[in-house]
């Protein structure tokens, strides 16, 4: 990968996610029940959609309040 694509691969992935931050914790609640009862997609992805229904099935979304600060 030359230096000019490095540059622009940078420069389009910090334009993407400037702005709010999404992540899994984020998911509706509902869609994450549904996906647990359809069943979670093998490896990472799949673990850690089961840690985030855990954590939303047991209310503890709040738990992430401090890693959500919108200022950034």
């Amino acid at each position: 990968m030359g230096q000019n694509n490095r540059r622009d691969f940078r420069e389009n992935h910090a334009s993407k996610n400037s702005g709010e931050k999404f992540g899994l914790v984020d998911l509706p609640e509902p869609y994450v029940v549904w996906m647990a009862g359809e069943g979670f997609p093998a490896g990472r992805l799949g673990r850690q959609l089961a840690e985030v229904y855990e954590i939303k099935i047991n209310g503890l979304e709040y738990l992430f309040n401090p890693f959500c600060d919108n200022t950034l």
